[in-house]
């Protein structure tokens, strides 16, 4: 039993650190919990529950970039918790076979456009920070985070880059904190209704927590483009799994 504390808290940690530098974090956490026995559905609800506390860890260990972006994070988390709200009303009314066949696209057209139109400073799309169009684009892939939730940090990444005047570690600190008010909606659902295994949920959150910490100060070192260059290839990869997976049978 105190292996499989200390195996959960390394993976939380590891999972953390992974989610707030390139977004992916269940590819590494899901498929840990199942690799300790517990069933799907479960394996999927724990693991959102558990990812509350990365952006918890996130928000503290980027304060330096956060440091009086209030009103932007206020805007853009109040269309984020919108977004997963409805994208988990959606999740209840129609099958999530609906998503699966346009995630990849979405993930590939987010990835490629990281890849191919990197940020300048001083140049804005989406209307800058203080747009509607920024607002709407958020909702949107809050929708998706909320409803299907693939990637959905990668494409929160490339909707902010398109429209914040700031590094790439300021643009993903801002990505991390809105990404979690999606997140939450799901999490709060899940612990009233869902099979949560509780006792995983304590040592996957307290990794979580930490790695959600530490990653941002690895983010914040990444010479030039690495960070954007690394979400952009990892979520093309995803988008090809998924295709496959949708596709291929």
């Amino acid at each position: 039993m105190f292996v499989d504390v200390l195996g959960l808290a390394g993976i939380g940690l590891i999972a953390g650190i992974v989610s707030t530098v390139v977004s992916l974090a269940s590819i590494v956490s899901y498929p840990a919990l199942l690799a300790f026995g517990l069933p799907p559905l479960t394996a999927n609800v724990t693991n959102t529950v558990a990812l509350l506390f990365t952006g918890v860890g996130a928000a503290a260990g980027s304060r330096p970039e956060l440091a009086g972006q209030g009103r932007l994070l206020a805007r853009l988390g109040l269309a984020t918790a919108l977004g997963g709200a409805t994208g988990a009303a959606l999740l209840l009314v129609t099958p999530s076979r609906t998503f699966e066949a346009v995630a990849p696209c979405l993930i590939a057209g987010a990835s490629l456009l990281l890849l191919l139109r990197p940020p300048r400073p001083g140049r804005v799309h989406l209307g800058g920070e203080k747009g509607l169009a920024l607002r709407v684009g958020a909702f949107c892939v809050a929708v998706y985070t909320g409803y299907f939730g693939a990637a959905g940090g990668i494409m929160m990444f490339a909707v902010l880059a398109a429209a914040l005047d700031r590094p790439a570690a300021g643009v993903n600190a801002v990505k991390n904190v809105v990404g979690a008010f999606a997140n939450a909606v799901a999490a709060v659902w899940f612990a009233l209704f869902g099979p949560v295994d509780w006792a995983a949920v304590g040592p996957l959150a307290a990794g979580f927590l930490v790695g959600g910490w530490l990653g941002p100060a690895v983010a914040r070192r990444l010479p030039g483009d690495t960070l954007r260059l690394a979400a952009a290839l990892c979520g093309l990869a995803v988008a090809v799994k998924l295709g496959v997976d949708a596709y291929g049978g």
